[in-house]
C-alpha cells in the first residue's frame, strides 16, 4: 500500500529542511535508487537500494528529477518522507531553492558541469529533463529501476537504468540515450550517471602508471572546482590513468575504516572522471565516455547507450569495498567468474620469437613435468610473405609460418595432448603491420591520416574496428583457428598499441562518432567469439595492464596485470589492482625479471593471484628450485578455492611499510592462507605480528607453513600449532622476517 502524506506534513518537512541538512556515515553529510513511493501529490521517490545502501531520488512539483539521498540504507520507511528536492539556496540569493538534478542538461539553471549536452538541428545547445516514469524488474542478483525523463520541447528522450545487486552492496548505473528529431542531434556530453555528496573534506585516490608501472597511487583532496581524470588513447582505457577510483569521506580512504565510496567505469576506451565541488561545497562525480574529439552525431531512432557506472559503497574502508567487488564480479560479470582456472607454462620469457615444432614440443613436456595444466604459445608463429621475426612484420596475417611450424596448429595441438597438457595461444587481431599481407590488400581498414606523415607505436598500427567489415575480419582470425582446431584451450588477446593518426576511413566526413564506435566494435566482436564459444578462457591483455575493465572482463577470463614481472613491483602492482579486481582475473607469471630474487619469492608473489609461469624451466631441472617450484604449483592447485573464490583482506601495505601481508579466507571461514613478503627490512627494525582478519572467532586453526624449499623446516615456533580465530585476529602472529626478498605462506584450517 502506497503511503500518504498530507500536503501541510509535506510543507513543514520543506521549511525545516531547507534550514537543515541530513546526516549518516558517521556524521558525514551525504546528497546522494528499489521502488517507487508516492508522497501526496506532488512528491515521488524512487529508491534503488541494496541491503546495505540506498540512493534516492525525488520528482519535483515542476516535474525535474533530483537525488535527496545516497548512503546507509535507511531502515523505516517512514523515514524517507523527510527526504526533499530543494536541498539549499542559492548564495547568491536570486533563486530560493536549488537541487542536484539526477541527469542534469546543458544551458539551464545548473551552472557546473552537465551530465547531457546536445546540440539539437536547430542550433539550441540546452537540455532540461522532465521526469515520465519508471520501473522496476528483478534481475539475477538484485533488481533493476528504469527512468524515463525526455525534454518538454525537443522530442529527446533518456532512460536511466539503476542494477542494484542486493547481497553484494554493488550498483550499477547507465544511461540511454534517443530522439525523433528529423535530422541528426549532437552529442557532446552523455555521461553514465552522477552522484552528489556533501562531506566537511573530499579525498580522491586515483591511480597512474605507465608501461610496466601500473597501478600507482595517488591521493589529493578536493577543492573548489573541477579534478578530471582521462584518457585519450583510443584502444584501452589505461595506461597513463586508470579507469578506477576511492572516494574518501572526511579523511582519505583506509583499508579497514572510514567511509569510502569505490567506483570503476566499464569502457575499453576513452574515458573521463569529472569531480567538481560547486559554489556551497557539495561534490558532483561524473563517469564518462571521455568527450575528446567525439562529438556524436546520432540519428532519429537510434539509441545511444552509455558505459557502465559500478559503484559500491562502505563505511569499514576500502577492503569491504574490495570484497563487495570481488563477490560481485564473480557472480555477475566476468566471463566464466565462478568457473576453474588453467595454470600455464608460457614460452615467451624462454624463447622469444626463436623457437620451432620441436622447441615447443619440448617446453609442453615441461610443462606437463611443472604440472600446470597448459602450455601457451606467444607471439611469432604466423604469416609467410612478411614472417613475424620480430616485431615490425607479420601483423595481421594470421596462418601459421610454414617454416617454423610446418604442421600448423594441428600439430602443436597434437604435440600437446601427447604431452598430457591444453595448449592456448597468443593473438593480436586488431593490429596490422604496415609490412604485412593485410596492410597491401586492405590499406583502407587502418586508422590513418591520409594527407600526413604516419607515426608508428610500436611498428603497428590499429585495424579501424568501427568498420563492420573489419569486425567481420577480427572475428574470423578467432573462429578459423578455432573451427579447423576446436581443442585450442585458450586465447591470449593482446593489444599493444593505443591509436595513433586518427583518422577512420569508414567514417570519413563523420570522425566525431569514430573513437566510439571503435570500442563498440571492439565489443561486437568479443561478444560474437563469446556467444560461439561461451566456455573458451580468454586472457586480455594490452601492452602489460592497459586493458583491465569491466566490461572487456565480460567477454575474457582474466586479464594480465603488467609486462613488469619483477616481485617486487608485482607486490604493489597486485595490492593496488586488488582493490578493485578479484585474484581470479589477475593473471601473474613466475618469470626471470630480477633474478636477484629466488625463485621461491617470485613464485610465493605469483601464488596470491591466478599462477602461471614464462621461465626457462631447463637450467632449473634437478635443482631445488625445481622441486619446489612442482610442489608450489600442486599446493596452489589445493588452495584455489580459497584463493580464487573466498574473501581478500589486505592486511599489511607495501606502501606504508617494509613488508606485505594478505590472507584469503574460504566463504564457510573453515580455510585460510596468509601470504607474508618481507620486501627492504630496515637493520633492527621491530617486527610486529600481523593479525589476520576474516576468520570464525570462535573456530580453531591449526597454522602450518608451506611452500617451504626442500630439506627445510619452518623457522617460525607457531608453526604446526592451533589457534583460535580471535586471537589471530586480535593478537596476531609474526610471520615477517629480517632478512630481504623472503617471502612465507601459511595454511589454516
Amino acid at each position: 500500500m502506497k503511503p500518504y502524506i498530507s500536503h501541510k506534513l509535506l510543507s513543514s518537512l520543506k521549511n525545516h529542511l531547507q534550514s537543515s541538512f541530513f546526516t549518516d556515515w558517521k556524521g558525514t553529510k551525504l546528497l546522494l535508487v528499489s521502488g517507487l513511493i508516492a508522497l501526496g501529490a506532488n512528491a515521488q521517490t524512487i529508491r534503488v537500494s541494496t541491503d546495505k545502501t540506498d540512493l534516492v531520488m525525488q520528482v519535483s512539483p515542476k516535474g525535474r528529477l533530483y537525488q535527496t539521498y545516497f548512503g546507509d540504507k535507511l531502515n523505516n520507511a517512514a523515514d524517507y518522507a523527510n527526504l526533499t528536492w530543494n536541498t539549499y539556496a542559492a548564495s547568491d540569493g536570486s533563486v530560493s531553492t536549488r537541487g542536484h538534478e539526477v541527469y542534469a542538461g546543458s544551458g539551464n539553471e545548473d551552472y557546473f558541469e552537465p551530465a547531457i549536452a546536445i546540440t539539437h538541428t536547430d542550433g539550441n545547445m540546452t537540455s532540461y529533463l522532465y521526469y515520465k516514469g519508471s520501473e522496476t524488474k528483478t534481475v539475477k542478483g538484485g533488481s533493476e529501476t528504469i527512468i524515463t525523463l525526455e525534454d518538454n520541447v525537443y522530442p529527446v528522450t533518456v532512460k536511466l537504468h539503476y542494477v542494484a545487486y542486493t547481497k553484494e552492496n554493488v550498483i550499477k548505473a547507465w544511461t540511454e540515450i534517443s530522439h525523433k528529431e528529423k535530422k541528426p542531434i549532437t552529442l557532446w556530453r552523455y555521461s553514465s550517471t552522477m552522484l552528489y555528496f556533501n562531506a566537511p573534506k573530499y579525498f580522491l585516490t586515483s591511480y597512474h602508471g605507465d608501461w610496466a608501472k601500473e597501478g600507482q597511487p595517488e591521493t589529493v583532496q578536493l577543492t573548489a572546482g573541477k579534478k578530471i581524470i582521462d584518457t585519450k588513447l583510443g584502444t584501452r582505457a589505461a595506461m597513463h590513468t586508470e579507469p578506477f577510483f576511492e572516494l574518501g569521506l572526511n579523511e582519505p580512504a583506509k583499508e579497514n575504516e572510514g567511509s569510502v565510496v569505490v567506483g570503476t567505469i566499464a569502457w575499453t576506451g576513452n574515458f573521463r572522471f569529472t569531480f567538481e565541488v560547486d559554489n556551497v561545497g557539495g561534490l558532483r562525480v561524473i563517469p564518462a565516455i571521455n568527450p575528446y574529439a567525439s562529438d556524436y552525431k546520432l540519428k532519429a531512432g537510434e539509441t545511444f547507450t552509455t558505459p557502465e557506472f559500478i559503484f559500491t559503497t562502505s563505511t569499514t574502508g576500502v577492503g569491504q569495498a574490495s570484497r563487495n567487488l570481488h563477490d560481485w564480479a564473480r557472480q555477475y560479470q566476468v566471463k566464466l567468474g565462478t568457473s576453474d582456472r588453467l595454470t600455464l607454462l608460457n614460452n615467451w620469457e624462454n624463447t622469444g620469437f626463436d623457437f620451432n615444432q620441436k622447441s615447443l614440443a619440448e617446453l609442453m613436456k615441461d610443462a606437463k613435468d611443472l604440472g600446470v595444466d597448459m602450455f601457451l604459445l606467444d607471439d611469432g608463429w604466423f604469416a609467410n610473405k612478411y614472417p613475424r621475426k620480430d616485431d615490425h612484420a607479420g601483423l595481421g596475417d594470421w596462418e601459421v609460418t610454414h617454416s617454423k611450424l610446418p604442421e600448423g596448429i594441428p600439430g602443436l595441438v597434437r604435440d600437446a595432448k601427447a604431452a598430457g597438457v591444453k595448449f592456448g595461444i597468443w593473438v593480436e587481431p586488431e593490429m596490422v603491420n604496415p609490412k604485412s599481407e593485410l596492410f597491401e590488400k586492405h590499406p583502407d581498414w587502418v586508422i590513418k591520416q591520409p594527407n600526413r606523415e604516419t607515426y608508428y607505436y610500436r611498428n603497428q598500427l590499429v585495424l579501424d574496428i568501427s568498420n563492420p567489415q573489419v569486425q567481420n575480419y577480427v572475428f574470423g582470425v578467432i573462429d578459423r583457428i578455432m573451427t579447423e582446431n576446436p581443442d585450442v584451450a585458450y586465447f591470449k588477446w593482446d593489444c599493444n598499441s593505443p591509436i595513433t593518426n586518427i583518422y577512420s576511413p569508414y567514417h570519413k566526413e563523420n570522425q566525431g562518432n569514430f573513437y566510439i564506435d571503435h570500442v563498440r566494435g571492439v565489443y561486437n566482436v568479443m561478444k560474437r567469439v563469446k556467444e560461439k564459444y561461451p566456455q573458451l578462457p580468454m586472457m586480455l591483455c594490452s601492452g602489460g595492464g592497459a586493458r583491465m575493465d569491466y566490461e572487456a572482463l565480460k567477454y575474457f577470463t582474466e586479464f594480465w596485470c603488467s609486462d613488469d614481472t619483477d616481485p617486487y613491483e608485482r607486490l604493489y602492482i597486485q595490492w593496488s589492482l586488488s582493490k578493485f579486481f578479484p585474484a581470479k582475473v589477475m593473471a601473474s607469471h613466475v618469470t626471470n625479471w630480477n633474478k636477484k630474487t629466488s625463485v621461491k619469492f617470485r613464485t610465493d608473489v605469483c601464488s596470491m593471484c591466478k599462477l602461471g609461469f614464462d621461465i626457462d624451466l631447463k637450467p632449473l631441472k634437478g635443482t631445488p628450485d625445481y622441486q619446489f617450484m612442482q610442489e608450489a604449483v600442486k599446493n596452489w592447485e589445493r588452495l584455489k578455492p580459497v584463493i580464487l573464490d573466498g574473501e581478500q583482506y589486505r592486511l599489511v601495505s607495501p606502501y606504508e611499510t617494509n613488508h606485505c601481508a594478505i590472507n584469503y579466507v574460504s566463504k564457510d571461514k573453515s580455510h585460510a592462507v596468509a601470504f607474508a613478503y618481507n620486501l627492504h627490512p630496515r637493520y633492527k627494525e621491530p617486527l610486529l605480528n600481523v593479525r589476520m582478519q576474516g576468520l570464525d572467532a570462535n573456530k580453531q586453526y591449526t597454522i602450518e607453513e608451506i611452500n617451504l624449499m626442500p630439506g627445510t623446516k619452518s623457522k617460525f615456533d607457531f608453526n604446526g600449532k592451533t589457534f583460535s580465530g580471535d586471537f589471530l585476529m586480535k593478537i596476531g602472529l609474526n610471520m615477517f622476517e629480517a632478512e630481504e626478498g623472503t617471502s612465507h605462506v601459511f595454511e589454516l584450517k
